[in-house]
């Protein structure tokens, strides 16, 4: 006979059934027989959120590194609001995450209550797959349900909306889990097409997704050794394997101007798992196209194909599967610097301080931009970039890569603006004994848009405009804030107390924050 369970109990079952034991959770009252579960239930990790940004940024990050989906836990129609932003930046990463979002029960949701909303018509902007349970015994089955669909190649964002009443109803069992959805076999036609667009300096070799590991990054540089192509990737990526020992792979710029002159050489560009080079953003008198009016695009393989299949067909289709792999970076490290703090100076201190098999979340914007050429050499570690460009998305990603690698160090590096959109996320890293150290870049002024108003043409802009893009009336401090929720830290003003104070930060246990006042 059957134990007989709830909706909610059997929908918790039924994700761990599937593999999904993690659960970023920032519940109400309307989840409350979903936590109830989780206390009953064995097997589910919970991690309290104190904000719903932080649960969805935390699971964009534990699928960077895990490679498996976790579950949220968002409380109605406003809570999965709050959590849109990082579910924007997860879905642009190929990251896949299960929401379960509380609803009203079912014959509530007609008297229009305070929290009624129409929370399919919210989840479907940033979802692949959405669905609400109308039967507790039916739960089960919907959790597997989206388990597998937040698994579909690259990874997809999954919204199981749970009305009260399907949690509180008696449920039907556990339901078992489903076959993980094949990535897409690439065509030989392509990866012919794309040995002979791959000849000589003016070719290049657009790098992204799943051709960022370790092995894909071999192949690409046996290639690139064979053909004489170029090899780039796009200027954010969701995790990018780098450092001494591996091939060095730069990005296309931000800035247009500096992407044009990285892009011009380029008559044939080959896409794997990489899209077609475009700005960022519109600007008056500049174009959104990176690349020449004549250029000849190859698009072998999209983010959800077998990327490491394509890779090595096309390593056999060049003749260069016996090559020698081109690129690979030497260990090296700058010598630490001294002084005030500069841009080369930042980054030779931290080349020298990135742990081996470390993981870098780069929320730094401006700071930032410039790292690569010094970090290079660095011990071999992952880096992690916002692929959305909704801010507030470094430190809960962080906490997501933590809980899923527990034994790597984790360095968070944020600029000051990004930091308070999710500042609890450091609450939660205290909670949880996180190894994460936290580098604030202090500027105090959102410094990206003080370059975007000379972007769009705005000449001489006044004390209201600089005003709106100064964040130092009055200073904010993150020690303090740091400590105010578990987090311990100090304020630097050099090179050489920078360089102390991260060491100190990534040599300890657990979370520690180090602000560098700019």
């Amino acid at each position: 006979m059957a134990e007989s369970m709830n909706g909610a109990e059997s929908l918790v079952r039924s994700l761990i059934a599937s593999d999904v034991d993690v659960c970023f959770t920032n519940p109400g009252t309307s989840e409350m027989h979903f936590v109830a579960a989780l206390d009953s239930v064995p097997g589910m990790r919970c991690v309290l959120a104190l904000f719903e940004g932080v649960a969805t940024g935390a699971a964009d990050g534990y699928y960077r590194m895990a490679e498996k989906p976790a579950s949220t836990l968002l409380h109605l129609g406003p809570g999965l609001a709050n959590g849109l932003a990082n579910l924007h930046n997860a879905k642009k990463a190929g990251s896949g995450v299960v929401n379960i979002v509380g609803e009203h029960a079912t014959a509530h949701i007609a008297l229009d209550a305070p929290l009624t909303s129409d929370i399919e018509g919210l989840s479907w902007p940033m979802s692949h797959w959405v669905k609400t349970s109308t039967d507790a015994k039916e739960v089960g089955k919907a959790g597997a349900e989206a388990v597998a669909a937040a698994r579909t190649p690259p990874g997809q964002i999954a919204t199981l909306i749970l009305p009260g009443d399907t949690a509180w109803n008696e449920g039907a069992g556990v339901a078992d889990a489903l076959p993980v959805p094949a990535r897409t076999a690439v065509e030989d036609a392509s990866i012919d097409a794309a040995a002979a667009a791959l000849s000589g300096p003016d070719s290049l070799l657009l790098l992204g997704g799943d051709a960022l590991s370790e092995a894909n990054l071999d192949l690409a540089g046996k290639i690139a050794a064979k053909t004489g192509c170029g090899l780039l990737t796009e200027w954010s990526n969701a995790r990018l394997r780098r450092g001494a020992g591996r091939v060095e792979v730069n990005r296309i710029p931000y800035v247009v101007e500096m992407a044009l002159e990285v892009l011009a050489p380029y008559k044939r560009i080959v896409l794997m798992g990489a899209s077609r080079p475009i700005a960022f953003f519109a600007y008056p008198n500049k174009p959104g196209i990176l690349t020449a009016a004549d250029v000849e695009f190859t698009e072998v393989a999209s983010l959800g194909d077998d990327i490491a299949a394509a890779l090595d067909g096309l390593a056999q289709a060049t003749g260069a599967a016996s090559a020698k792999t081109q690129g690979v970076v030497s260990p090296h490290l700058p010598d630490l610097p001294n002084g005030a703090p500069h841009l080369d100076g930042i980054a030779a201190v931290i080349a020298n301080c990135i742990p081996k098999n470390g993981i870098v979340v780069d929320e730094s914007v401006t700071t930032g931009r410039a790292f690569f050429p010094t970090t290079k050499g660095a011990a071999p570690h992952d880096w992690l970039n916002n692929r959305g460009g909704s801010i507030g998305y470094g430190m809960p990603v962080a906490i997501g890569a933590a809980i899923a690698c527990p034994d790597r160090k984790v360095l968070a590096q944020i600029g000051d603006g990004s930091a308070m959109y999710t500042q609890q996320s450091l609450w939660t890293m205290a909670r949880e004994n996180l190894d994460i150290t936290v580098v604030i870049f202090a500027n105090r002024t959102y410094k990206i848009l003080q370059g975007e108003l000379t972007n769009v043409g705005v000449q001489n802009p006044g004390p209201r405009a600089v005003d709106m893009l100064t964040i130092a009336r009055p200073e904010l401090n993150f020690v303090d804030m740091a400590r105010g929720m578990g987090v311990e830290g100090q304020r630097v003003e050099n090179l050489e107390g920078f360089a102390k104070a991260l060491k100190a930060g990534l040599d300890s246990e657990g979370p520690y924050l180090v602000e560098l006042m700019m």
